[in-house]
C-alpha cells in the first residue's frame, strides 16, 4: 500500500507520516513541489530516527508517479470537499493512498477526473480541515484494517 503526499509543505507533518510509514510498512511518494528540503532538520526531527526503515520515493510530478506505477493500480484521492467518506471503499494492498498539500489540497482538475475515488474524513466541529499527518493515519490505518483484518 502506498502513501501518496502531493507537495506538502509543513516538514514535521511529513516527518510523522515518514513515521507512520515505517510503524506499518506503507511506501511513502513524495511528489512535486516540496515545501522544504529534504535534509531539513524538523523533516528529520518528526521521523527520529526511522527514516532508515522507510521506503520512500521521490516523484517530480503526479505524472511521473502515474507512469511509476502499475497500469491497472488503484487510486483514492482525499479532500475536505468529497463526499464519500473513506470507510466506503475496500482497499487492496496495492492501492494508493492520495493527500494533497497543508493549504491547497490536491488540483481541482485532478479530482474532477477522478470523481468516483474521491473520499472525505467527515468532520463535526468547526474546523475547517485536519492535520494532514492525523488525516493520514486516519485512512491508513482504517486502510490495514480492512487489508490485514484487524
Amino acid at each position: 500500500m502506498h502513501i501518496v503526499l502531493y507537495e506538502p509543505e509543513i516538514p514535521p507533518n511529513t516527518g510523522n507520516v515518514a513515521r507512520l510509514c515505517a510503524a506499518t510498512n506503507l511506501c511513502l511518494h513524495l511528489v512535486g513541489r516540496l515545501g522544504f528540503r529534504l535534509d531539513d532538520r524538523h523533516l528529520r526531527r518528526a521521523g527520529l530516527d526511522y527514516w532508515p526503515h522507510v521506503h520512500w520515493i521521490r516523484h517530480n510530478s503526479l505524472e511521473d508517479l502515474f507512469h511509476w506505477a502499475a497500469p491497472d493500480a488503484r487510486y483514492f484521492f482525499f479532500t475536505k470537499n468529497g463526499s464519500v467518506p473513506y470507510t466506503q471503499p475496500a482497499y487492496r494492498w496495492g492501492d494508493f493512498l492520495v493527500f494533497g498539500s497543508e493549504t491547497k489540497g490536491l488540483p481541482r482538475e485532478l479530482l474532477d477526473r477522478n470523481a468516483g475515488h474521491v473520499l472525505t474524513i467527515p468532520m463535526f466541529g468547526p474546523v475547517r480541515s485536519l492535520n494532514l499527518s492525523t488525516a493520514v493515519g486516519i485512512v491508513a490505518y482504517e486502510a490495514l484494517r480492512q487489508v490485514k483484518g484487524f
